[in-house]
């Protein structure tokens, strides 16, 4: 290190050394809070990328930004610039011209200014008519050879940037040289086109025409891409201009090119890339405002930059179907907004990446859904939530933190072994470890435990239960702000019992107009359907069938409503909905109530809001089958049916 400098400044641009990485678990977590809040797993997923982690820049900050960009671009300037560059240069010609003829005393200068006089307006044709006119002013020759010449520079340069020095003058063999690019590059396209191997003919064309693309593509596909971008902005241009500005425009650019193989050979070029990338805007007119007039150069570079954004927006905002953050084009977030940007778009693909990796999240066709290990740990929160508020609220109840033990104390105990789940016993434990080292004559004490020395208490095991829960999917427990207390509810006694009851087998059942059964991540994922229909009589329907399934456990139902039923089925299993409910459908109910009853199924109610004729029957409903009604406020909901729950299971046989 000895002899070297170093030089320190301020952090200025790209990804913040400092910034520690994602949290994945924090951002699982982030999603997780709101689902259980009663947002959408889709939109709590997508937010987490538009959003952007906690205190991160997400696809949204990356497309307001690209927006801002691109209503600048718009105010950059007149697009009309080039037509109206060949009316200055034009009006000057014409008055060098006028100059000179005025201090000459002859018929052919009166001649001249005749023709002149008679020019027509259009600038385009102007040009047109005056190019066969015999100059007598230098300036106004030089003066006017600009017009096509800078027309015919700015029209090629657009489309190949390394031929500035090429066009630099009317030099043969730089011309000879540009159309020999020209017919190889079409060549090579019209091959890629057909499907030819063209990696061989790629490099061969770099080698020989490379200067002329200094961005130095590394493929067939990149260099389609580059030369695609150009002549898109260029028609884009022409479809931005009035019709009589792209008129003038065409015709000026037409005499620039000439009748030669130049003009032909890029209008070749242009069919060949549009077949090519056919995706690509080639159409859209844009209306640019602002103070300066852009030269073609000019005006097209807007254009290419407007383009490529609209572009990148297209891919921040993750509309298609299967869209995936590998989609957006880096190097153009890079071009466009910065390198802090690409630099935010790399980490959330990061993010993305390891959440994959680390079993956080899997993709199906419509986007990223929480993976089983997310689920178990979302069911976890919610259980927390509800333990929380149970341990909040003694009542000399159940301690339900315990409420996993296989069963009721019997007194007695046994040797430990390994995966035994019962409680250990203390006492014995230190008793043995006391007892072992006593008759050898060694102190006691400090007491030192060894394996064998374990005991744990035996229990008396109880019967398994098979469990019910129907939760009301109607809309309206979405408007009235039920839905995320009755998914956090739903979720934390699925995890309940597949951690501390693995023997029961619940069940969950969510009605709307239809009665369906519900995993774990179809219960995270449903999303408020706008059909109204409460159909409980289906759900009991299916209830019934999963208690047939275990007849030898402790049948337990439990219904979360807000709302009287005002759905069945009919005998062809068509859904029958009226509002308000009609004696029918209140029948059918009922059958499948009795149903349960004489099977040994308990129905608790757990009733959500105050409705009068909801009131009445779930009142109804519990005296007929010996249930009970629950009315929690929403925010105890969760502990009152965990609570329910676990005495239901210690059964009655």
């Amino acid at each position: 290190m000895a002899g070297q400098r170093f030089r320190y400044g301020a952090w200025r641009d790209g990804p913040d050394p400092l910034a520690p990485p994602f949290d994945v678990r924090a951002a699982v977590d982030d999603v997780g809070e709101r689902v259980l809040a009663g947002e959408s797993l889709r939109d709590a997923l997508r937010d987490l990328i538009h959003r952007g982690p906690r205190d991160g820049r997400g696809l949204d900050d990356l497309r307001a930004r690209a927006r801002r960009l691109r209503r600048d671009a718009l105010r950059r300037g007149n697009l009309d610039g080039a037509v109206t560059r060949a009316q200055q240069l034009l009006d000057q010609a014409v008055a060098a011209e006028r100059d000179e003829l005025a201090g000459r005393d002859d018929d052919a200068a009166r001649f001249h200014e005749a023709v002149l006089d008679s020019l027509p307006r259009s600038t385009s044709q102007a040009v047109q008519e005056l190019s066969g006119y015999d100059w007598a002013s230098d300036e106004a020759r030089r003066t006017y050879q600009q017009i096509l010449d800078g027309l015919r520079r700015e029209v090629v340069e657009q489309r190949f940037a390394g031929m500035k020095q090429a066009l630099s003058g009317r030099d043969p063999a730089a011309e000879a040289r540009i159309g020999e690019m020209l017919s190889d590059l079409n060549d090579l396209l019209a091959r890629h086109a057909r499907g030819e191997d063209t990696g061989d003919a790629f490099q061969r064309f770099m080698d020989k025409h490379g200067d002329f693309f200094p961005d130095k593509p590394g493929s067939v596909d990149e260099l389609i891409d580059s030369l695609a971008r150009q002549a898109a902005a260029a028609e884009r241009l022409m479809r931005s201009l009035s019709p009589q500005q792209r008129e003038e425009l065409q015709q000026l650019m037409d005499q620039a090119l000439g009748d030669g193989p130049l003009r032909s050979q890029l209008a070749e070029l242009t069919d060949n890339l549009r077949a090519l990338r056919p995706g690509m805007n080639w159409t859209r007119g844009e209306r640019m405002r602002g103070a300066p007039d852009l030269g073609y150069g000019d005006a097209t570079e807007a254009l290419g930059e407007i383009g490529e954004l609209d572009d990148l927006l297209g891919q921040l905002g993750q509309e298609h179907p299967g869209a995936t953050l590998d989609d957006v084009d880096v190097e153009a977030v890079e071009r466009q907004l910065g390198r802090s940007a690409a630099d935010d778009l790399r980490r959330l693909r990061e993010l993305e990446r390891e959440l994959r990796r680390q079993g956080w999240v899997t993709r199906d066709a419509e986007g990223l859904t929480l993976s089983p290990k997310a689920l178990r740990r979302l069911g976890r929160t919610a259980l927390a939530k509800v333990f929380a508020d149970l341990a909040g609220r003694r009542r000399g109840e159940h301690d339900l933190r315990d409420a996993g033990a296989a069963g009721d104390l019997i007194g007695s105990s046994r040797r430990w072994q390994f995966g035994d789940e019962q409680p250990l016993d203390v006492v014995r434990t230190i008793g043995n470890a006391v007892r072992r080292r006593a008759p050898a004559g060694v102190s006691t004490l400090p007491v030192r435990l060894e394996p064998d020395d374990f005991e744990v208490s035996e229990t008396e095991r109880r019967a398994s239960a098979v469990v019910a829960l129907c939760v009301d999917l109607s809309f309206s427990m979405f408007a009235d702000g039920r839905w995320g207390p009755m998914k956090q509810t739903a979720l934390a006694l699925s995890h309940l019992v597949a951690t501390r009851f693995p023997q029961d087998s619940l069940q969950i059942i969510g009605f709307g107009r239809y009665a369906m059964p519900l995993s774990q991540g179809e219960l995270a994922a449903i999303e408020p359907d706008m059909v109204q229909g409460t159909n409980l009589q289906h759900a009991l329907k299916l209830a019934a069938r999963h208690l047939r399934r275990h007849p030898e456990s402790e049948p337990v139902v439990l219904v979360v409503t807000d709302g009287e039923p005002t759905a069945h089925l009919d005998d062809d299993g068509e859904a029958f909905f009226s509002w308000p409910t009609t004696h029918e459908t209140v029948q059918s109910t009922v059958r499948e109530v009795d149903q349960l009853t004489r099977y040994g199924a308990v129905l608790n109610l757990f009733m959500l809001g105050e409705d009068e004729g909801l009131r009445r029957f779930v009142n109804a409903v519990a005296q007929r089958s010996g249930g009970r009604v629950f009315s929690p406020e929403i925010g105890e909901l969760g502990r009152y049916v965990v609570d329910d729950y676990v005495r239901a299971r210690r059964g009655r046989r």
